[in-house]
């Protein structure tokens, strides 16, 4: 253990003396959620969201991998990292340079902002840099929005 913290203190000073930031060591991954776990976390969501179709969201959700990610810890990409979001104000992801318009939203990210959002991301909030053009079909944004619930981490009120 010594051992490694030393390593790890030498790689700090190594990469602090050449100028970049020193970054903590990454936390290790979560154990992904058995199958149960997943259902009950399904089942906790309020309608219409309890009876979502996962696998559907989780396809509907391939969409934004290209920008986004959903893990813990997770980077930021094009887009911000998506763990957490249900109940963080607009523009908050730290190290993340949102557009003005998301910046100034001034609300907190709730199931019911998500899928207007989803539904039309640029009349939604006009001025997001955000290029997706949005998914038409209700049922798969309840399905998107309740994979991204039981992915992000998010705690039933």
């Amino acid at each position: 253990m010594r051992a490694a913290t030393m390593s790890l203190a030498g790689a700090c000073v190594l990469i602090a003396g050449c100028g970049q930031p020193a970054e903590a060591p990454a936390a290790a991954a979560p154990a992904a959620m058995t199958a149960e776990q997943t259902a009950a976390v399904l089942a906790s969501l309020p309608a219409p969201y309890n009876t979502a179709d996962l696998e559907n969201g989780k396809r509907k959700f391939g969409l934004c991998k290209s920008c986004h990610t959903i893990a813990p810890g997770g980077a930021n990409m094009t887009g911000p990292n998506l763990h957490g979001v249900f109940g963080r104000k607009t523009g908050e992801v730290a190290g993340y340079k949102y557009s003005d318009a998301v910046k100034n939203a001034g609300f907190v990210w709730d199931a019911e902002h998500l899928d207007k959002w989803l539904a039309e991301p640029r009349t939604f909030l006009p001025g997001t840099k955000m290029s997706f053009a949005g998914l038409k079909e209700a049922k798969d944004r309840v399905d998107l929005i309740a994979y991204m619930k039981v992915e992000s981490g998010y705690k039933t009120p």
